[in-house]
């Protein structure tokens, strides 16, 4: 039986715009689903606030306005843990900011209600959002649509487990080593890093060594080009640059055009080496690897290029390492009391990143920006370059070691080791679910040239064409 989220988003906005359904109507339809699916022991655990009254009193006013060709009017989405949206609390995944409720919007939160879009609620996201998986103490646990014992990935988990459980057509999310694509890649969906300097609101230029950076997640190439367009300019106007520094413009305009066209050819490169292997045993999973094979014979059929890359070398591990505990250093523990609400997890890299010297972080910091130079002169002879989202399927829930940070960390980059290299280079990246494998999701990664965004929104939208993923879903759908 037809229901309303069997509809792209960009389908969605299509019969909003017709009058075909409503603001109110569409948003009723998701909080149905969000109560009927989203809580409980055996629930998906997107979402740790859901706004029901605020979300209706804002379709209804929307609904009142009159039709708009705002690019997200009367859209459903949801906003990250790690954002404010004022009248709903603010946890930050951890039990050290339970309670806090957000007096006004965040930045990228006004940007999207700019854009027309209704806010159901907040997704969930692990402590502070500093690991792959979003498993926070505080709660909820974030199931895997596909397979409710599995993690559905993080930091963006709450995102990619709504979108995938059709609770949003589509979602943001933020990535500062990989948290929009490894739960993209984990349940299905397409998850897109946007170049560092993109997003106005989100641009990375503000966190240490510019990693965190704000991009979509969604079922289609074309609704995560939609998505990006309303995240960079809410009211289709030129972007509000908010520093000197950004990202090169698109040589089309906006990217839901190139998204939908998915038009051209290109040179790429097949990247099965990871910046990890050198300081842990990474195994990429054989299935994962013929997944990779498979794309890249798909991707030669269609007329591209194909041929093998390579990574430079360099002491990378450690230098990331260093970046990522000097970025919790700023976490707002001060006393024992403090501490003893952090996940171990997140005390370990507090404290770490307390104990390094300024002599320390300036070199880690000259070391990373060394190592962005190489790897774009590295993949200077390919339009994008191709590698697996991940080197294992999804993790069983609690596979994460909760007790041992530094084996945590280490399993992570077992999971996930060819994610946070692109943050580091500051490079756009998007992850497609281009397969299953025993009844789970699998993908790929294409890394771009800096800011051409375009380019991978044309290979995915071609690869999506040919390989028809939107069709796929989980049980719950």
């Amino acid at each position: 039986m037809f229901e309303l989220h069997h509809l792209s988003a960009q389908e969605q906005w299509d019969w909003l715009r017709r009058g075909e359904v409503t603001p109110r109507e569409l948003t009723d339809h998701y909080l149905a689903r969000i109560d009927r699916l989203d809580p409980g022991d055996d629930g998906v655990g997107a979402f740790v606030a859901v706004g029901a009254d605020a979300a209706r009193d804002r379709a209804d006013e929307l609904g009142r306005a009159g039709r708009s060709t705002a690019p997200l009017w009367g859209l459903p989405l949801a906003d990250k843990d790690l954002t404010d949206r004022a009248g709903l609390p603010t946890g930050l995944g951890s039990r050290l900011s339970r309670g806090r409720v957000a007096e006004q919007d965040s930045e990228i939160s006004a940007v999207l209600g700019e854009a027309g879009a209704v806010s159901l609620g907040k997704t969930a996201t692990p402590e502070f959002g500093l690991t792959g998986y979003t498993e926070p103490v505080v709660g909820p646990v974030t199931r895997n649509p596909w397979r409710r014992d599995l993690g559905a990935g993080g930091s963006s988990g709450g995102a990619a487990a709504a979108v995938a459980a059709g609770l949003l057509p589509f979602a943001p999310g933020s990535d500062g080593g990989g948290s929009i694509r490894i739960p993209a890649a984990m349940t299905g969906l397409v998850g897109l890093k946007p170049s560092r300097g993109r997003v106005p609101a989100q641009s990375g230029i503000t966190s240490l060594g510019g990693l965190a950076v704000g991009g979509p997640i969604a079922r289609t190439v074309a609704d995560a080009a939609m998505l990006l367009d309303a995240m960079v300019s809410p009211d289709g106007r030129a972007p509000r640059d908010h520093f000197a520094l950004r990202a090169p413009g698109s040589p089309d305009g906006a990217w839901l055009g190139t998204a939908v066209r998915g038009e051209g050819r290109f040179q790429l490169g097949v990247l099965t080496a990871s910046p990890w292997d050198d300081a842990y045993d990474v195994r990429v999973d054989p299935r994962l690897l013929g997944v990779l094979r498979d794309t890249a014979d798909q991707l030669d059929a269609l007329g591209h290029g194909v041929e093998d890359a390579t990574l430079p070398g360099s002491g990378y591990p450690a230098l990331f390492r260093t970046i990522w505990q000097a970025g919790a250093a700023g976490i707002p523990a001060e006393t024992d009391d403090d501490f003893a609400l952090l996940e171990p997890m997140t005390a370990w890299l507090v404290r770490r990143g307390r104990e390094l010297r300024a002599r320390e972080l300036g070199a880690a910091l000259a070391g990373l920006s060394a190592f962005e130079q190489s790897v774009i002169a590295a993949f200077d002879r390919f339009d994008a370059v191709l590698t697996p989202s991940l080197a294992l399927l999804p993790p069983a829930l609690g596979w994460h070691d909760a007790d041992d940070p530094e084996r945590a960390f280490e399993q992570q980059c077992l999971v996930s080791p060819f994610t946070s290299f692109v943050n580091v280079a500051g490079l756009p990246a998007i992850t497609l679910p281009v397969a299953e494998v025993d009844g789970l999701p699998a993908g790929v990664q294409l890394i771009g040239r800096p800011g051409r965004e375009d380019v991978l929104l044309a290979i995915g939208a071609q690869l999506e064409r040919r390989l028809r993923w939107h069709r796929r879903h989980p049980d719950c759908w």
